[in-house]
């Protein structure tokens, strides 16, 4: 059955925030020892030893260490994740097992965070600041049931604050940091200023507000910047500038078995291109100059989040939320005469835009029992997008289309005694431009005798076509590449065991943790050969293509008095069978590993942090299009290291941080392949990062009652 239109409900107090009743994120789980709290995908806040669900928690003090700004610092160090950076557009995306963007869903507070091209995915997270973040959760596989479309290979969850111990705070924080080996106070690195001011209002009221501004002047590398004025394609950036300022403000309201809370965030985001070809004019005013046509993005984001949560009939837990966001990039075209610093023939267009209703809800407790608990929830989208896109005899033309769904869920979980545990899920999708989509999961978790706990899930997800496959036009001279409204969504099974050892000790504990999966992916999208239009072969996205990936990664931990460390490895094994019509990948399994390490050391005499970073990337093989046929291609190895010194002062009033971030200097990548015709291999630079980076971090701290 297909729902043609959906109507958003009144009542926009609705989602999944749990942690809205949540004062610690830390819990008792004997008598000398504190674990994590963890919310994401719970049916109540419960411990990780707990959690039926693998739950890997980025804590606000590996922030802090890393000197973070935004969540692409963060994720830079986590194994089964990658970073793609782009110096050009300034984004940057997340890809887990091999999946890009599409298939990871990103949330803030449970709920979905908006893009141009969609809800949760795509993810520009060089957008998401950190200064109000008390932890980040991931969980890896199958998450469709409790999440929805698109939650494929994982889901992170930003875990926001919403309380503070005193009457005021107020955090003022100022952090300078290097663009590899350029910097300036003025012109040159990367500049970040950050206020906020939490206050208890009374026993029930809570407020805070905060702006976060950070100026990248852009990387130069071996370019020559926005003022050079010869045809050598030197002009312009390797990183190109832009500035991002980013406010929000959160109320919340707290009495007896109620709590509400409504968070507001505006971001812009400005970011220059310079073109590198250089050209000449002339006028009667201005005599001889030299111009170039450059282009600015500017991007703008609104995000609302309403929440209510606690308790009706004194037993049932509810959670509600609902959220309207809307973000939209606009392009910008000028002319820039270098030679007397004017521009002129400016225009300005939307390029891209979603709009988004979004409400969820949870309702959980009703049998009041320590065996059995069941959550009902819902989940209603309303995805109602815009893009510019080129039509027929060189001409542009707008679309706007909405994309709705609207679900139910269902979620039990069954203690058969305090050693078992078993959680069954299932969730159904009305579409409105689709056919209807549903998902299941079955996990259970089982605590064994010595310390031992073991976990295993099986799931199904699925992924809606995004707005670019469904509507994208770029047809000019040779080319041809279009998107297709007939896609229909992919599928995904996963599969996961995993067998964990937690040892306490007097004064140290230790984590052993070994995991498993699979996932099998059908109908995947693909752009494809359709025809050729004279000599221009044409392109479009279709449903053909096969996905499987085979995962095995271990996560170690060591806590001693002040010490903690981590030892992690993946190993991944991925077999894509693309085929675009004209030619196809054999389904071979190619194969890929990563490791990273954590070292931290707190000396109490000093009230100073030493801490450090790495990860390993190894040989990342993948299949690129050649002229007539698919090819391997191997990104190179790398090691990525980062180093602080974080120290209080007069009690913690004042707190510094410096640090280096990219300590082994990594700029581009090589990527080789098999040349088609003689066997040897070429070698493509992949841009990755701008190198050795250096900074320092100042903040104070305001309290008082």
């Amino acid at each position: 059955m297909k729902i043609k239109s959906l109507v958003f409900p009144f009542c926009l107090m609705n989602c999944c925030s749990v942690n809205a009743q949540i004062d610690s994120l830390n819990v008792m789980v004997d008598d000398t020892h504190l674990e994590e709290l963890v919310i994401t995908s719970q049916i109540e806040p419960q411990s990780l030893k707990k959690a039926i669900n693998n739950v890997r928690v980025i804590s606000k003090e590996d922030i802090q260490n890393l000197g973070a700004v935004t969540l692409n610092d963060v994720l830079n160090q986590y194994i089964n994740i990658t970073v793609t950076p782009s110096g050009s557009s300034g984004r940057s995306t997340v890809s887990m097992f091999g999946l890009g963007s599409a298939y990871f869903k990103i949330l803030i507070d449970n709920v979905p965070i908006v893009n141009e091209n969609g809800l949760g995915n795509n993810t520009d997270i060089s957008q998401i600041s950190l200064n109000d973040v008390e932890q980040i959760e991931i969980i890896e596989g199958a998450m469709g049931v409790t999440h929805g479309a698109n939650a494929v290979s994982g889901i992170l969850n930003i875990i926001t604050k919403k309380s503070s111990d005193n009457k005021w705070e107020v955090q003022v924080t100022s952090q300078e940091e290097t663009a590899g080996n350029e910097f300036s106070f003025f012109k040159e690195g990367k500049h970040i200023q950050n206020i906020k001011i939490n206050n208890n209002i009374n026993e029930n009221l809570f407020a805070t507000f905060g702006v976060n501004r950070i100026d990248f002047k852009g990387y130069l590398g071996d370019q020559l910047g926005q003022f050079h004025d010869l045809n050598d394609s030197k002009r312009g950036y390797k990183w190109n500038p832009s500035e991002q300022i980013q406010a929000n403000a959160l109320i919340s309201y707290r009495k007896d078995n109620l709590r509400l809370f409504y968070k507001f965030e505006y971001l812009t985001k400005e970011t220059q291109y310079f073109h590198p070809t250089v050209q000449s004019g002339y006028n009667e005013t201005l005599g001889a100059y030299k111009y170039s046509e450059d282009e600015r993005y500017f991007t703008n984001r609104v995000y609302n989040h309403l929440n209510a949560s606690g308790k009706i009939f004194n037993q049932v837990n509810f959670n509600i939320s609902a959220s309207y966001q809307m973000q939209k990039r606009e392009e910008e075209t000028f002319r820039y005469n270098i030679t007397n610093d004017i521009e002129s023939l400016n225009n300005r267009i939307r390029d891209q835009a979603m709009e988004v209703l979004y409400s969820t809800g949870t309702f959980s407790n009703f049998f009041n029992n320590k065996i059995c608990n069941l959550q009902l929830g819902y989940e209603i989208v309303s995805n109602k997008g815009f893009s510019v896109v080129d039509a027929e005899l060189n001409k542009k033309k707008d679309v706007n289309e909405t994309i709705s769904n609207y679900d139910f869920f269902a979620v039990s979980e069954i203690n058969v005694n305090d050693r078992f545990s078993v959680r069954p899920g299932i969730r159904y999708s009305f579409q409105s431009m689709f056919d209807n989509q549903y998902s299941y999961s079955l996990g259970g978790r089982y605590l064994l005798n010595n310390g031992f706990e073991a976990r295993a899930a099986l799931g199904r997800s699925y992924r809606t076509p995004d707005f670019q496959e469904l509507y994208f036009r770029n047809i000019f001279d040779g080319h041809y590449f279009v998107g297709n409204e007939n896609l229909v969504p992919e599928t995904s099974t996963s599969f996961e065991a995993s067998i964990k050892k937690i040892t306490n000790f007097k004064t140290s504990l230790l984590s052993n943790h070994i995991m498993f999966s699979m996932n099998d992916i059908d109908d995947r999208i693909t752009d494809a050969y359709i025809g050729d239009m004279g000599a221009t072969p044409m392109y479009q996205y279709i449903n053909v293509s096969k996905y499987k990936s085979i995962n095995i990664s271990t996560t170690n931990q060591y806590k001693f008095d002040n010490w903690n460390f981590n030892l992690n490895g993946s190993f991944t094994w991925i077999s894509q069978v693309i085929d675009n019509a004209k030619f196809k990948t054999s389904d071979e399994f190619l194969f890929a590993y990563s490791l990273n390490s954590n070292l931290s050391y707190f000396v109490p005499k000093w009230n100073t942090t030493f801490a450090a970073y790495y990860k390993f990337t190894g040989k990342t093989p993948q299949w690129v299009i050649g002229s007539n046929e698919y090819l391997v291609s191997e990104m190179g190895s790398y090691s990525w290291l980062d180093f602080s010194i974080r120290k209080g002062f007069w009690n913690n009033k004042f707190e510094t941080t410096v640090g280096a971030r990219n300590l082994f200097n990594v700029g581009d990548v090589n990527r080789t392949r098999l040349n088609e015709g003689g066997g040897h291999t070429v070698d493509v630079n992949i841009l990755l990062a701008y190198g050795r980076s250096y900074f320092v971090k100042l903040t104070y701290n305001l309290n008082f009652n």
